[in-house]
């Protein structure tokens, strides 16, 4: 049962101490962000959109998300803010000329450079991989670092030349802190779309219904009722109205 034969037990096999808090390795974190799709979980290929938070997707994702109406559908903490196809952001990114892939590594024995990445800065060449922060601007979909936009400060976009404003600028992959201000921004420009939305003016039985001058009773106008204006026993059925300046104004005579 131990403890014979002149075993001697150590103190940190009899006590058990605070376990050691897990350290994430940031270079897989950064691997993660940068090299795969928030909501899939597989690797980011074109056409690949980002959310108004900064996350970037692949666009065929996120449309299987949201064509998904079954009631077994999973809730998606990094999607749940997506609720249309226009929530989302087609970025236009840059290739690096100097990145090769998976073209080398067919026998999987190479060494994978994690500071290499597939697209990069079009202005000062600064690689996409984590370690630089980059930006996009949500009126066109460039992708630049944010060394670029301070270096070189501009009003319209460095590739299409399309003017853009300070609140056009969202920080992919950003911290925290850059998350809590852009959820602000995300609420604030909804809520300023949904009530500047004009409410449907819908049509009313009058609106809808024939008007026309009647030849038969002179000063007069003649309605009639057409089908789906109103109830279905007027379908057919005319309205004469005397005008303004008649004694018999507001008298109605029906016919069939």
């Amino acid at each position: 049962m131990g403890c014979d034969g002149g075993t001697i037990p150590k103190r940190h096999e009899l006590v058990k101490g605070p376990r050691k808090v897990e350290k994430v390795d940031k270079n897989a974190e950064l691997v993660a962000q940068w090299y795969y799709c928030t909501l899939s979980q597989e690797k980011l290929s074109r056409p690949i959109v980002a959310c108004e938070l900064g996350r970037l997707y692949n666009k065929d994702a996120i449309i299987e998300f949201l064509l998904d109406k079954s009631s077994e559908k999973a809730v998606v903490e990094a999607a749940s803010h997506i609720k249309s196809i226009k929530n989302v952001i087609e970025l236009n990114l840059t290739d690096n000329p100097a990145w090769t892939g998976d073209k080398g590594n067919t026998k999987g024995d190479k060494y994978d450079d994690i500071q290499s990445a597939r697209f990069i800065c079009p202005v000062v060449g600064l690689e996409m991989n984590g370690r630089h922060r980059f930006c996009f601007l949500r009126c066109c979909g460039c992708v630049f670092s944010e060394r670029a936009l301070k270096e070189i400060k501009t009003e319209t976009c460095h590739r299409c030349a399309v003017p853009f404003q300070d609140d056009d600028v969202i920080v992919l992959n950003g911290t925290k802190e850059d998350v809590e201000v852009l959820k602000k921004r995300m609420e604030e420009r909804r809520l300023k779309s949904k009530l500047g939305k004009k409410p449907k003016k819908t049509k009313s039985s009058r609106d809808r219904c024939e008007i026309r001058c009647c030849p038969r009773f002179p000063g007069a106008i003649k309605r009639k009722y057409r089908r789906g204006c109103c109830s279905h026993s007027f379908w057919g059925k005319e309205e004469y109205c005397f005008l303004q300046g008649h004694s018999s104004r507001g008298k109605h005579i029906v016919c069939i």
